[in-house]
């Protein structure tokens, strides 16, 4: 007998046991629609964000999202939480496995977990506890506006009987889902706004959290790879005669993983311990043919970046007005250059996988941010059916960007079916130092023409490598970021303006990093924006007010103004600000410089003022604009990837330094409260950092810093 998953549940009796609902989305509908999981095969359709109550009236709900740091695994269920009136000590949180068809877009990046779904994850939760009211009204034959739910019961107002969910979910799972649900107003979230401890911190502390080098399947083996410290270099020969003597290593083989468009080889230790391997590894002895591309090394990548920019006038990427006539015919005009470094992601947990290949299947887990497009990259080159790529999450230790590629996954499912077996492939921080993909190195000509102490005309052209050709080999087009981290109000004031990309290529690896490209546009952008400030004799951070008339900056800059003491600034300080956009939010920063007893050049205060929107924890948007903070001023002032003969130079965090704790200046971060869509919150603290301080240390010095990283203490 041929049964659907909807008749085999009625059929078997689960229908009774708990109530599951997900939200799916109709052709052209604009909102999703809230269905019961039993219903999705009579609609087609794989249900995303599934909400369980078991009889117990334990809530689970599956994290459709990665966890790494910034919050998603307590993000979610407090919005859910909310409607769905639970404490969030009664909500177990499970990691979904990839499955884009039922969780939709799974990839953790663009600080989209929150902004993109939160309306949905409201509408679950409102209409899982009305369907529990109106159980309990039916249990009770009473009128359903006489009951109210709270705290994981249904209350019945006038007699003060209560039923809790547990005892409701057999007779809520035989009812329809409502339409029309109307959500809480702000005014009444006890859960959303409020800094609620995570749900991970516990976990995470005690040690049962599993990450990616915790866990552990039946039977497995482990890899380390040398692979070729150039991306498009192959391998020649090897010789594995002492690394084959290393107790516990088992097989030497070759190895290649996709990178994007591209491979790179190595040579795979296998053993039966990571020690083993890695010591194998290092016994190893491989001859590379480095041959048909080019090997650069740094200086000779920014000379060809700042002779393209003198010499080149790039895809047009945005323009408005006739900046080329204001320039023309221009007495006087600004025209710098400014220059960011290349960037490694540094994330506290070095890359790893474990992959086992069966034949007809692969099963992946480790800490991605990306399992649909592992499932689409792995798929494709294994000539898999999608559906056959299996991939689980773990916790991350740090991703910003690293982790949502499909590098490492493929490289480990690579081994696994060449050894026939389980095996989970480690990275060492050299390894993961030098491979890349990197944040790319960029550069900037900004050209302004000051008016009547407004600015007359704009121009920037940037040269750096393009995210998008690593990805889909495709040019032609500008790049697509070229304006990322620039506000949009500016348009409305600005009224000759133009964005140009100068292409760049070299064979280094490039991808995302925290913030994208408004990590390096804005340091350009609001860099430039203060000399031009300077130009018209005006006050920095009035001269962004008068070029920004939207009601939301203009209450941005206000808050700015009003924490830091903005208009009390004394002698021998240094005050310099910076405004950015990226994913939908707003952050301004205002950073405060001095000199101490010895002369050099100190950050004695941050403010940031973040404007997200609807926003759910302020603890969680304290801690990521923090850490973004600190990240930028590491970029700033610290670390940088360097290239000799076309090889990676900083390997380790003996040359590529992080801040440490007594860098770390004293750190105010304000959030502003609007009803407002949600915007992002894990990447736009980032950008404003870098251009607020070296905007202060002018301020104070005089020194005009246009090129990152730069050395504190020389100033």
């Amino acid at each position: 007998m041929s049964l659907s998953r909807r008749n085999f549940l009625k059929v078997s009796g689960v229908t009774g046991t708990m109530l599951a609902l997900g939200y799916f989305w109709k052709a052209d509908a604009r909102e999703a629609e809230i269905i019961k999981a039993i219903d999705a095969d009579d609609f087609g359709v794989e249900l995303n964000a599934w909400v369980h109550i078991n009889t117990s009236g334990k809530v689970t709900i599956f994290s459709h999202r990665a966890e790494m740091g910034q919050g998603a695994y307590q993000a979610i269920p407090q919005i859910l939480a909310e409607e769905l009136e639970v404490n969030l000590s009664e909500v177990n949180v499970v990691f979904a496995k990839g499955d884009n068809k039922k969780y939709g877009n799974q990839v953790t990046g663009g600080s989209s977990t929150v902004r993109t779904a939160y309306k949905n994850l409201l509408k679950l939760g409102a209409t899982a506890r009305e369907m529990l009211i109106q159980a309990a009204a039916n249990k009770w034959n009473v009128l359903k506006t006489d009951c109210y739910a709270e705290g994981g019961h249904v209350y019945h107002r006038p007699s003060g009987k209560k039923f809790h969910y547990g005892e409701l979910v057999t007779e809520a799972a035989k009812l329809e889902p409502p339409k029309g649900i109307l959500l809480k107003k702000r005014t009444d979230y006890k859960l959303i706004g409020k800094p609620l401890p995570r749900l991970d911190t516990w976990i995470k502390t005690n040690g049962t959290a599993v990450f990616g080098l915790d866990k552990e399947i039946p039977d497995m083996l482990y890899a380390a790879v040398e692979r070729n410290p150039r991306l498009r270099g192959k391998v020649k020969s090897f010789d594995d005669s002492a690394a084959r003597r290393i107790r516990g290593v088992k097989d030497v083989i070759k190895v290649k993983m996709g990178v994007f468009s591209t491979y790179r080889e190595g040579v795979a230790v296998i053993a039966d311990s990571t020690w083993a391997a890695m010591q194998g590894k290092k016994a190893l002895k491989v001859v590379w043919d480095d041959s048909g591309f080019e090997h650069l090394s740094t200086d000779e990548i920014y000379k060809r970046m700042r002779e393209s920019l003198k010499t080149k006038e790039g895809l047009v990427f945005k323009k408005q007005g006739d900046p080329a006539i204001i320039f023309k015919n221009a007495a006087k005009k600004l025209d710098v250059i400014y220059e960011t470094p290349y960037q490694y992601h540094a994330c506290m947990e070095p890359l790893n996988c474990i992959a086992h290949y069966q034949g007809d299947k692969v099963e992946i887990w480790g800490p991605i941010q990306a399992p649909d497009w592992i499932q689409d990259f792995v798929s494709k080159e294994m000539n898999l059916p999608r559906e056959k790529v299996i991939v689980n999450m773990t916790f991350l230790g740090g991703g910003f960007g690293r982790k949502a590629f499909m590098d490492y996954p493929h490289e480990a499912a690579v081994i696994s079916k060449a050894i026939n077996a389980p095996v989970q492939v480690v990275w060492s921080r050299e390894d993961d130092a030098t491979q890349g993909p990197y944040r790319p190195g960029m550069m900037y000509r900004c050209e302004g023409v000051i008016k009547n102490g407004a600015i007359d005309a704009f121009k920037v052209k940037l040269a750096g490598q393009n995210n998008d050709h690593w990805r889909s080999g495709k040019k032609g087009e500008p790049n697509r970021s070229s304006s990322e981290g620039f506000l949009k109000p500016y348009y409305d004031t600005i009224k000759n303006l133009s964005i140009n990309d100068v292409p760049f290529e070299t064979p280094i690896p490039t991808m995302w990093w925290r913030s994208v490209y408004a990590s390096t546009n804005g340091f350009a952008y609001e860099s430039f924006m203060d000399e031009l400030a300077l130009e018209a004799g005006k006050d920095p951070l009035e001269f962004r007010r008068m070029h920004m008339q939207d009601e939301r900056v203009q209450k941005l800059i206000d808050k700015l103004e009003e924490v830091s003491g903005w208009k009390n600034r004394k002698q021998n300080e240094g005050y310099g600000v910076a405004i950015t956009e990226c994913f939908e939010s707003t952050v301004g920063q205002i950073v405060k410089v001095s000199r101490n007893t010895d002369g050099k050049v100190k950050i004695d205060h941050v403010w940031a003022v973040m404007d997200c929107g609807w926003y759910v924890n302020p603890d969680t948007i304290k801690a990521q604009v923090e850490g973004s903070i600190v990240m930028g001023l590491g970029a700033a002032v610290n670390h940088q990837v360097t290239f000799k003969d076309g090889k990676a130079v900083d390997n380790n965090f003996s040359t590529y330094q992080m801040p440490r704790i007594n860098d770390i200046p004293p750190i105010e971060v304000y959030i502003m409260d609007n009803e407002e869509e949600a915007g992002g919150v894990g990447e736009p603290g980032l950008p404003p950092f870098a251009p607020a301080l070296t905007n202060a240390i002018y301020d104070l010095t005089g020194k005009r810093i246009r090129k990152l990283p730069f050395n504190l203490a020389e100033v």
